[in-house]
């Protein structure tokens, strides 16, 4: 504009903000009908001398004019759209959709950029963390399970022995011990692997990907990062130089050992159920997902995610259980029998003292292993598992649950309960009650109850969103910086996505279908209101003003297209066949039909529900109840119950031999 200054940057409004550049142009008067185009193109070159000017020249001549730039920019409208067209939802709403497409696009901005690359986030080195790691791959798993299969069997190799795991991968795939080389143990990182697993698994019907052999990651840090290996050389240049030189575990003469994508999964839940407190809970350690949670590695302990412990070590059983049909036995590590205690010598489970004794036994051995190989029958390796998970979810279930109403999540480092009244004042986390939904372990009168609390503590009146916790009222310095936070930024009560998105998916699969749809409807909702400020996504967080923060960096958007697809379409993968379980309602419904495509058994599947009159109910309200099947056709041939479900095998799938397949489900 005429007359138009550059702003004063030394305001005191700016000071702590993000810089911004700006560029002005000389005037130029148009005349009538005449246009001028202005083109900036920016790029980075880390090359030197000479063949670094030819390379930008060179990029530099395929984008000197309009023409060139609108190709180059259809041509790339072209590839994003083909790749997110691989799962693609139409639920007749042209700003949902669009809505959508962006979501879908976050995980593969993370693994383009990594979780931290950015320098207003985090640590701005790059690289993606452990957590990022697998909770992406839950898309690519949907999207391309032949790629992802590659990058599990790799992700695997970021395992350590004691159960612990390298905390960063680069974008070449290989894994580094932390990042700012301080040394830490998240005791989150152990459900993770097995729930893109499992996804991985039913999507494709590949169980024989549990006897897949892989190595182990080796560092210095041993017994959980509690001792160091002060002989192991970390630098590249020692890394030729002989045994455990290689960031590869392995046996006591020096040859790299390899065990089962199984035994890894063994390896980390097996040791976290005997890495208890007190308390008879998983220790905290340095943290778990919450982040902020670092102040409590002595004494501290995680409630919350043992619950999610006790619901993996029973998931485990139900691969081992199609496992057996094909195989009575399994080849595991020597070493680790000693944790598979009640077919040898068994611990008491309710002496926290007694655990941590044979954590201790396992870790002295483990240091130094033999290489060697025992069989387990199946079926006894079933039994040690199931016995351990209803150990820890009755465990649970007696001594957490709050007469509040909803369950303690964690102990601090002078092992005092964290949750429920304190002091006359009622302190609540949002965490402790996803997880305790999701695993199971929570009956449904204690969900409703949860449900209840949710509302009360946690769900802000104005924006309808859920606080990831209550404020209370303290830094808590004996249990994480998190409270040192302003209340409602980051993880001190914001409206934290990733867990809001997971609340959601607890409440679905436990078929508590209208509160999982407020849950998950409200991250839509505050994405588009006008002071969330944001690109069309789910930001990590919404602050107390409604401000999305932090772009796509947040696991949530794999979260919610998994929820989309496995709870509310109801499109459940079973070792490749497909159930139909939807739970929708007609709320959910902008139109007469839903639409999604996807790949599934070598063909691409155009799956439609169709709701031939959106129910209402006396008062004019949109009916809350949900819907049922009333008939199912694949290619117009009538699906019948087997089994009083509607299932759609995989291998009639293939016997078809068509490139696309229509399902149309018509609800009543």
């Amino acid at each position: 504009l005429e007359g138009v200054k550059p702003i004063n940057k030394l305001k005191p409004e700016f000071q702590g903000k993000e810089a911004a550049a700006a560029f002005r142009f000389k005037d130029r008067k148009l005349k009538k009908s005449e246009t001028v185009n202005y083109t900036l193109v920016m790029g980075i070159d880390s090359g030197p001398g000479k063949d670094s000017r030819q390379r930008i020249m060179c990029t530099f001549s395929k984008l000197n004019s309009l023409i060139k730039i609108k190709k180059s920019l259809d041509e790339t409208k072209k590839y994003w759209l083909n790749y997110l067209s691989k799962v693609d939802f139409d639920f007749k709403d042209r700003n949902f959709n669009n809505w959508l497409l962006w979501v879908k696009l976050q995980p593969t901005l993370r693994k383009l950029f990594g979780c931290s690359f950015l320098p207003h986030f985090d640590y701005g080195k790059g690289g993606r963390g452990w957590r990022d790691l697998w909770q992406d791959a839950l898309t690519l798993t949907l999207n391309e399970p032949n790629k992802a299969k590659t990058l599990l069997l790799n992700s695997f190799k970021g395992i350590r022995v004691d159960g612990s795991n390298a905390t960063i991968i680069t974008k070449k795939g290989s894994f580094i011990s932390d990042r700012n080389k301080i040394s830490r143990v998240w005791s989150d990182h152990g459900i993770w692997p097995l729930l893109t697993l499992g996804l991985y698994i039913n999507k494709t019907g590949d169980l024989a990907i549990l006897n897949k052999n892989t190595a182990y990651f080796r560092d210095h840090l041993l017994a959980r990062a509690k001792e160091t290996d002060s002989n192991f050389c970390q630098k590249p240049a020692c890394r030729s130089l002989g045994a455990g030189r290689d960031f590869l575990l392995r046996n006591n003469k020096g040859k790299i050992y390899e065990g089962s994508i199984l035994e890894h999964l063994l390896v980390q839940h097996l040791t976290s159920f005997f890495n208890v407190g007190k308390h008879n809970t998983i220790r905290l350690e340095n943290a778990d997902w919450n982040d902020g949670l670092d102040m409590a590695a002595e004494e501290g302990e995680s409630v919350t995610f043992s619950f999610m412990y006790a619901h993996n070590l029973n998931y485990i059983c139900s691969f081992l259980a199609h496992l057996k049909k094909k195989t009575k036995k399994v080849s595991l590590m020597k070493e680790l029998t000693l944790l598979l205690d009640q077919l040898n010598n068994p611990v008491d489970y309710n002496n926290f003292r007694a655990k941590q004794r044979r954590l201790e036994e396992y870790l002295k051995v483990s240091r130094n292993i033999s290489g060697q190989k025992k069989e387990v029958k199946i079926d006894e390796l079933i039994y040690d598992l199931e016995r351990k998970s209803k150990h820890l979810s009755l465990w649970l279930r007696k001594y957490e649950w709050l007469k509040s109403g909803f369950f303690n999540g964690y102990y601090d480092n002078k092992g005092r309960r964290v949750e429920g009244v304190i002091k006359g004042k009622v302190r609540m986390g949002l965490a402790s009650c996803v997880f305790a939904i999701m695993s199971g372990v929570a009956d449904a009168e204690q969900i409703k109850k949860i449900w209840i609390a949710i509302k009360k503590y946690l769900q802000d009146k104005t924006s309808g969103g859920f606080r990831l916790n209550t404020n209370f009222g303290s830094s808590l310095l004996d249990l994480g910086r998190a409270y040192s936070f302003s209340y409602g930024d980051k993880e001190n009560g914001a409206f934290f996505n990733h867990m809001v998105v997971m609340l959601a998916k607890a409440l679905y699969c436990r078929g508590f279908i209208k509160e999982g749809f407020q849950a998950l409807s409200s991250i839509y909702k505050m994405a588009i209101a006008p002071q969330a400020k944001i690109y069309p996504l789910i930001p990590e967080y919404f602050n107390n003003s409604g401000a999305g923060l932090y772009l796509y960096l947040t696991g949530s958007a794999s979260w919610y297209i998994y929820t989309l697809v496995e709870e509310i379409l109801g499109i459940q993968f079973i070792l490749g066949d497909i159930v139909l379980t939807p739970k929708l309602m007609p709320r959910d419904f902008f139109k007469n039909n839903i639409q999604i495509k996807y790949a599934h058994a070598g063909a691409t599947i155009n799956l439609s529900y169709i709701n031939p009159l959106k129910k209402r109910n006396s008062s004019g309200r949109i009916n809350e109840k949900a819907f049922e099947i009333k008939s199912v056709f694949l290619e117009e041939k009538t699906i019948l119950k087997t089994n009083n479900k509607y299932i759609i095998k995989k291998g009639d799938l293939v016997k078809l031999k068509k490139k696309e397949l229509h399902l149309k489900i018509y609800l009543a």
